[in-house]
This record gives structure tokens, C-alpha cells and sequence, in this order.
């Protein structure tokens, strides 16, 4: 049965979309490729709202993105779809989804354990999906061919180690939460966040 979203749903999503957009222009200067923080946000989504509203946050990101919003980290609109770089995008819901899921399996109060390893599944899942994008529409549809070495290379292994500290960060998160003042509340498949009343 579908579960519709009430207001705090819609207000917590409304508030990771834009995390998402923001973290799309804070781009942190590490050797050689540098990165920006909208995967902290999308996994930090995942785990907060869990995998549905956590993945439909980051999809709405996407979408007001390709209506032609300037949010992503090089503009925005339909031509994005033709960028290599897309898949990331892509693979963030998939991403924050896939986060969601694990942590959700561990009750209330999962352990770092699970949260770490709910941040690293959601990481291989956004690399994953962004570098099969890139090989496919590099190689197929803009002419820019790139073999199975320089994309593992340029798109994973030399991209990883910014994101890294963001997997560990991410996962530390959930136990601020509380001394922030904000309650996570998980019931089935449900999964909504919002201020203590």
C-alpha cells in the first residue's frame, strides 16, 4: 500500500534537495581531482529519511535540475543528459536508496558498524553508476571514447579518496542527530525526520 507524504515528509525532502543543491558548490581542493559534498548530503539522506524519502529527495534534485535549474555543479537543463559526468547524478538516488535500506535494517539505533557499511554500499553504488554512464555515452553517444583503464583510473580511483572522509563523516551523523534536537522515526517502511514536539 502506498503511504502518502504529509507535510514533514515533503519539509525534510525540500530540506536535503537543497543541502544537495548547496553541496553541489562547495567544492573541497584535494590533489588531482577535487570534489564537492553532495554525496555527504545524499548519504546523510539516506540514513536520516531513509531509502524512500531519502532517495526521492535526491530525485527531486535531479529533476528540478534537468527542468533547468543552475543547481548542479556545472548549470543545469536537458543537455546535462548528454555530460559523462550524469551517471553520478543518477547513481546519488541510487545511492542515498541503497544507504537507507541498510541502515533501516538496523532498528532505531544501528551501530556504526551498519552505518558505515550502509555509507560505503551507497559510495560503490554511485560509482557504479557513474562510471558505467560516462563508458556508455562517452563511447556511444558524444564520440569521446575512454577504455576500461583511464575510466577506472580518472572516474574511481583517483575520485574515491576525496569522498572517503565523507563516508566516515556521514555515518557519525545519525548519532548527532539527537543533540541537534531532531528525532529519526522509523515505523515499517515508512521513514520520516522531523524537530521533537
Amino acid at each position: 500500500m502506498r503511504q502518502k507524504l504529509n507535510v514533514r515528509d515533503m519539509t525534510v525532502c525540500a530540506l536535503f534537495t537543497t543541502l544537495t543543491a548547496v553541496g553541489a558548490f562547495i567544492k573541497i581542493p584535494v590533489p588531482v581531482v577535487p570534489f564537492t559534498l553532495q554525496f555527504l548530503f545524499t548519504t546523510m539522506a539516506g540514513l536520516l529519511l531513509g531509502k524512500r524519502l531519502g532517495a526521492l529527495s535526491v530525485a527531486v534534485y535531479v529533476a528540478l535540475g534537468l527542468a533547468g535549474l543552475p543547481i548542479f555543479a556545472e548549470g543545469g537543463g536537458l543537455g546535462y543528459l548528454f555530460r559523462p559526468s550524469f551517471g553520478y547524478l543518477i547513481g546519488f538516488c541510487a545511492g542515498a536508496w541503497v544507504t537507507g535500506a541498510i541502515a533501516e535494517k538496523g532498528g532505531r539505533k544501528p551501530g556504526f558498524g551498519r552505518l558505515l557499511a550502509a555509507n560505503f554500499a551507497g559510495l560503490f553504488v554511485v560509482y557504479l553508476f557513474g562510471m558505467v554512464y560516462y563508458y556508455v555515452i562517452g563511447n556511444y553517444v558524444i564520440d569521446s571514447p575512454i577504455g576500461i583503464w583511464p575510466l577506472f583510473l580518472y572516474c574511481f580511483l583517483l575520485a574515491v579518496p576525496g569522498t572517503l572522509p565523507c563516508a566516515f563523516w556521514g555515518g557519525s551523523w545519525r548519532r548527532i542527530i539527537p543533540v541537534l534536537g531532531i528525532e529519526v522515526r522509523r515505523n515499517g517502511k515508512q521513514a520520516t525526520a522531523g524537530l521533537k514536539e
